[in-house]
């Protein structure tokens, strides 16, 4: 058996064993005490403070444990999982050099890369407080947008999925003390699906001259269980190539970036009715980022911004330098351009209401043994 991520469910804080749960307040008194009281919370932070050598304590203690005793493991199907952390903070990047790209094209034809991108991860502010489980409905936002020559209050016109991987902080630093790059993994308790929803229009309305707001706060889906980082170890892979080499603040011979599959699959409401498996929208792989989750790290606080446990950092839109391996529909239909059509004879330009979103991730090779991060699901409500 393999214990591949921690949740939480009803129950607090468990462990996902193949496609069943081990609830950790089941087996507390076969852990050590250190990490009774954090297995016994309600959320992950307290664990995710405890940092790496605990974390692997814990693991090789639990492996231990699935393999001498007989345990009542529950089937994953039939537990109700929560938002895994209580999120303090949210950074969302845009770490995709091919997503940038492409969005740019769209909206700055002649210079569609700003000359600011290969120097440093950019990134912007997200809300914590409206990041929600795999699963919970997303409402239609309203907002303020254009409209041919008006500007007009009223429901998104353009709603958007992003897929996203996101970075869970364990140990964090304190005010004013940056994280050296040698150190940012330390730092990283593991990884997790994220739906960075976007409502294109008020985003390209109020974006200028501060960044995203309302086009994006309204809502964050993110999946239920995290997968340690360490557990993703047999599929770390060389970092990318940065033109021009990154300041020294920036460069680790360590960086290295992760094969980590990813899929979009939509559902309509028309395909659930009639019985109609959900279409792919896409197939990528977070291997294909400009900038590593350690530059994420030690950009974050090179300033010396604090970063606490749990809380949440996300790679941005992950997109391929194919057209089937775009992240969002943006990108896909060129900003509703070329309408995306359907199996059912639909076509969509931007996402509809009764529209479910499912994201997937998994690492997989040879003489490897499967990591799945399970998924990250959504379905629009108006």
């Amino acid at each position: 058996m393999a214990v591949n991520a921690y949740g939480v469910t009803r129950g607090g804080v468990a462990v996902s064993v193949d496609d069943r749960v081990l609830h950790l307040r089941d087996v507390l008194d076969r852990l050590p005490a250190m990490l009774r009281d954090a297995c016994a919370a309600d959320s992950l932070n307290a664990l995710m403070a405890l940092g790496r050598s605990r974390w692997r304590e814990l693991s090789e203690c639990l492996a231990q444990v699935l393999r001498d005793s007989p345990l009542q493991l529950i089937p994953a199907a039939e537990v109700e999982m929560l938002c895994p952390a209580e999120i303090g903070g949210y950074t969302d990047f845009y770490a995709s050099l091919h997503h940038a790209t492409n969005v740019g094209a769209l909206f700055r034809p002649d210079n569609p890369l700003l000359p600011n991108y290969r120097h440093l991860p950019i990134a912007y502010h997200g809300r914590a407080s409206s990041i929600v489980v795999s699963g919970t409905p997303i409402r239609r936002p309203h907002g303020q947008f254009k409209s041919g020559d008006a500007v007009v209050f009223g429901p998104t016109q353009s709603l958007d999925y992003e897929l996203e991987v996101g970075f869970f902080i364990g140990p964090g630093n304190a005010l004013g003390e940056p994280i050296d790059i040698t150190q940012a993994e330390e730092h990283i308790f593991g990884v997790c699906l994220v739906n960075d929803w976007s409502a294109r229009d008020i985003q390209a309305w109020e974006y200028q001259p501060l960044g995203p707001f309302l086009g994006k706060s309204f809502a964050t889906t993110i999946s239920p269980w995290v997968v340690p980082l360490e557990a993703l170890a047999p599929f770390r892979i060389t970092g990318p190539d940065q033109d021009p080499p990154p300041l020294p603040y920036l460069t680790s011979p360590s960086n290295a970036a992760i094969d980590l599959n990813l899929e979009v699959l939509l559902s309509t409401q028309q395909m659930r009715h009639s019985s109609q498996p959900p279409v792919r929208l896409s197939r990528g792989n977070l291997r294909d980022l400009y900038w590593t989750p350690a530059q994420f790290v030690a950009h974050h606080t090179s300033n010396g911004c604090d970063l606490r446990p749990g809380d949440l950092l996300a790679s941005g839109t992950v997109s391929g330098p194919s057209r089937d391996s775009l992240g969002c529909l943006l990108e896909i239909t060129r900003r509703g351009a070329e309408p995306l059509a359907l199996p059912t004879g639909e076509t969509r330009c931007f996402l509809e209401d009764g529209d479910e979103i499912t994201l997937r991730g998994w690492c997989e090779g040879v003489g490897r043994t499967r990591i799945d991060l399970g998924t990250c699901v959504g379905r629009i409500t108006g």
